[in-house]
């Protein structure tokens, strides 16, 4: 299975109260809720991994576990889930599910992508996929066993949009300042910060505005990370960092990390509003609603859901599935109570934006995009 190499258009989607859909690309996402029409494997069991954050992280864990339990309720069938406690677990968790006799074993994230293959290697009759990674541990371009299907996302083409909303937020406010931080410095990290970098360089160019970004250089490729995805002192200490550049929009990327940025912003007294990601986090995360601005959204729940109702009828595919603004495999959340106080025209100016990315109009490039 080869991945290929040349890099998809960056874009954005957003408008009004109207949710964009989420975007993908590669075989997109139905949820159609109908299942196939294929009669499901009486000896199907399914299987799920997290990784460290666990299943409550308010973001890719939780969401692919709500995936997994949505397709198992419309098939009847009870799944395993594995919750992962440390990076020491990945390896074991998947020699369970093997002994186990799962059918189709998810991994949840990049970290688990070595002990992925291996096992799958080893189990070459088992059908797996893999969230946010591709699953070529010797970067040669290719998925690194024939029988996994990585579930990835082109979320710049959201983030894009988010950066785009938080200029024009700074801008109205005069602090014409926002910033961004990272969990581990990963492709399916850094993709939202190039994504939100070039966003906000799009309403500095239609505005003729000034709104810097602190915390992340696309060009360099270098910003401000916490080296994991826990909610601890580092990645408060890495929040207030980007807070003390005066901005009064943040987008801290990898799950609980917002955890730690809603505490620094709390000590700062300040009207600091962050945005979420992967999930939408006002939702999930009601103490936060109050400082969420909007958030940067990856349909992992359809992704996980219809690959495990595809292989519960037989129908697995192990060709690589691209969420992007067209397949709605991405998408940009409401503003919730944010959205009475947004300027003038901007909603209208995002859903304008998302048909031009869609269209191919706008071409945003970010070497993170899958």
């Amino acid at each position: 299975m080869t991945i290929s190499t040349t890099k998809k258009l960056l874009g954005a989607t957003v408008a009004a109260g109207v949710i964009f859909a989420l975007a993908g690309c590669g075989q997109a996402p139905t949820d159609s809720g109908s299942g196939s029409e294929k009669p499901v494997d009486s000896d199907f069991l399914p299987c799920l991994i997290s990784d460290a954050g666990g299943w409550n992280d308010k973001s890719f864990n939780q969401s692919a576990k709500e995936g997994m339990d949505a397709a198992a309720e419309e098939l009847d069938i009870k799944p395993l889930e594995f919750e992962s406690a440390n990076d020491n677990d990945y390896a074991p968790n998947l020699e369970t599910a093997v002994s186990e006799g799962c059918s189709l074993i998810v991994s949840v994230g990049f970290k688990l992508s070595a002990a992925t293959v291996e096992s799958a290697l080893a189990n070459p009759e088992i059908d797996y996929a893999i969230i946010d990674d591709w699953a070529d541990n010797d970067f040669d371009g290719n998925v690194d066993a024939p029988n996994i299907k990585p579930l990835v996302f082109d979320t710049a083409q959201a983030a894009y949009l988010g950066g785009y909303a938080s200029a024009a937020w700074s801008a109205q406010s005069g602090v014409n300042k926002v910033g961004t931080f990272g969990g581990m410095q990963i492709p399916s990290v850094a993709v939202f910060m190039d994504g939100y970098q070039l966003g906000v360089e799009k309403y500095n160019e239609d505005k003729s505005a000034s709104v810097q970004v602190f915390g992340w250089d696309a060009a360099t490729q270098k910003g401000s990370f916490t080296g994991g995805f826990d909610a601890n002192d580092t990645a408060k200490q890495t929040a207030q960092g980007v807070l003390d550049q005066g901005v009064d929009v943040i987008l801290p990327v990898g799950g609980p990390v917002y955890q730690s940025a809603a505490a620094a912003i709390a000590d700062s007294g300040k009207d600091t509003l962050m945005l979420g990601v992967d999930s939408d986090l006002a939702v999930a995360d009601p103490s936060v609603a109050d400082i969420t601005l909007v958030s940067i959204m990856k349909a992992i729940d359809v992704a996980v859901k219809d690959a495990t109702i595809a292989a519960a009828a037989g129908d697995f595919d192990p060709a690589p599935y691209v969420g992007t603004l067209e397949n709605e495999g991405v998408k940009l959340s409401g503003f919730g109570d944010f959205e009475s106080q947004l300027p003038d025209g901007l909603l209208d100016e995002l859903a304008e934006l998302q048909k031009q990315i869609i269209a191919g109009d706008i071409t945003v490039e970010s070497e993170n995009s899958p």
